[in-house]
């Protein structure tokens, strides 16, 4: 990533990651991601902010050099995570006399994750500022975005909020400010389904927070710079709502046919009432794909065959990722069946703890189905469809 001026003397010297296919080996990025990190030059001494991934710090090095950058009195740590802290041992040698800002809880994070001394840290608790000369950073903790201890970090003078995860997206570009509003979107909505979802309240209540500031830029750890913060915090105000949209997501998996076919009958009643429904076939289905419909989804169906007496263990998993990234979802059914008996359906129910949508009737069949089948399919399509009638 070349060196990109957000301000006079605020300068992004992250690095881009085009290749990187899996973040936390477990969410897919179809488009990269980048790992963004700022310099600012104040009158009287110099902050970085985060630094990037340890596979990029080569990329961070070589872009405070091209600064000319001799020293760095204060490296601002917002989150401890490695893909923002990773390089900070590396940053606190090369700049022996630079001191590590953050609070107290990200403190103790960054001494067991990365072993840096504890006399390395100046510790800054909830409104605190920090002088830079000319510039002021302002520091207010948003916890649970998504980790315990993140904070943002406001740059009063040139109305700047350095975000880290909050507000990101794994998107590699070579712009560094918003470009695409259409990609940036669907990229800021699947990179908030997959790790920012659970943790709703939490963030509805750091978005109120913020509205202290008067922010010009947003510029998170991941993805592009906002030059209209609207756009991004209007999106997550409205993630982070009750509202839900008219659509039904099925995840399903088949193994010789007769789930397929429930599936397949129940979407085609569905879609004949005029409802908008999206399948995922839990064996190709892409992660990412699956948690950011879900972001604002009516409706879930799970459909799953019998393996033994339990699941399929694909939507064992997925089931245990709707339980985990806690949707707002109004309606849950399970469908599916089975060959010689089991407990499917009470396996599943069992792993749905942290949810608490309206259960509609369950449709579970011995082996292919039959015509009273399809008509309990067609019952559960009326159902879901009387519910949908009254949306707001």
């Amino acid at each position: 990533m070349a060196v990109r001026k957000l301000a006079e003397s605020v300068y992004s010297v992250g690095a881009i990651d085009w290749d990187r296919a899996l973040f936390d080996e477990l969410i897919p990025l179809p488009y990269g991601t980048s790992y963004n990190s700022y310099l600012i030059q104040g009158s009287e001494a110099t902050a970085l902010i985060d630094t990037v991934d340890p596979v990029k710090a080569d990329q961070l090095l070589a872009n405070l050099n091209k600064l000319g950058i001799q020293k760095i009195d204060y490296v601002i740590a917002n989150h401890a995570e490695q893909d923002h802290s990773g390089c900070l041992p590396l940053i606190l040698e090369k700049y022996s006399m630079s001191s590590v800002v953050t609070n107290a809880k990200c403190k103790d994070f960054l001494i067991d994750l990365l072993h840096i001394h504890p006399d390395r840290f100046k510790v800054v608790s909830e409104g605190e500022t920090l002088s830079l000369g000319n510039k002021t950073l302002h520091f207010t903790m948003t916890p649970w975005v998504h980790w315990p201890e993140t904070m943002c970090s406001w740059l009063e003078e040139d109305q700047i909020l350095f975000s880290c995860d909050f507000f990101g997206s794994h998107l590699a570009q070579s712009h560094l400010f918003m470009d695409d509003p259409s990609k940036t979107y669907q990229s800021a909505k699947r990179y908030f389904a997959e790790i920012m979802m659970p943790f709703k309240p939490s963030i509805k209540n750091n978005i109120k927070k913020l509205e202290k500031f008067s922010i010009r830029l947003i510029a998170p750890s991941h993805g592009v710079v906002y030059q209209d913060p609207e756009f991004i915090l209007s999106a997550y105000r409205d993630w982070v709502s009750d509202r839900v949209a008219n659509k039904i997501v099925i995840l399903y998996v088949s193994m010789h046919g007769s789930t397929l076919n429930m599936v397949e009958h129940l979407s085609n009643s569905l879609i004949d009432k005029g409802l908008s429904v999206r399948l995922f076939n839990l064996i190709n289905a892409d992660t990412g794909d699956i948690t950011q419909e879900l972001v604002d989804a009516a409706t879930l169906v799970l459909a799953s065959p019998t393996v033994l007496i339990g699941p399929h263990p694909a939507a064992v998993y997925a089931t245990y990722l709707v339980n985990a990234i806690r949707p707002k979802l109004k309606y849950l059914a399970i469908i599916g069946s089975f060959g010689w008996g089991g407990k499917m359906l009470e396996y599943m129910e069992n792993l749905l703890t942290n949810i608490k949508p309206e259960i509609l009737p369950p449709v579970i069949v011995k082996g292919l189905p039959k015509s009273e089948d399809y008509l309990a399919l067609n019952q559960l399509a009326d159902h879901i469809s009387e519910k949908h009638a009254t949306l707001a």
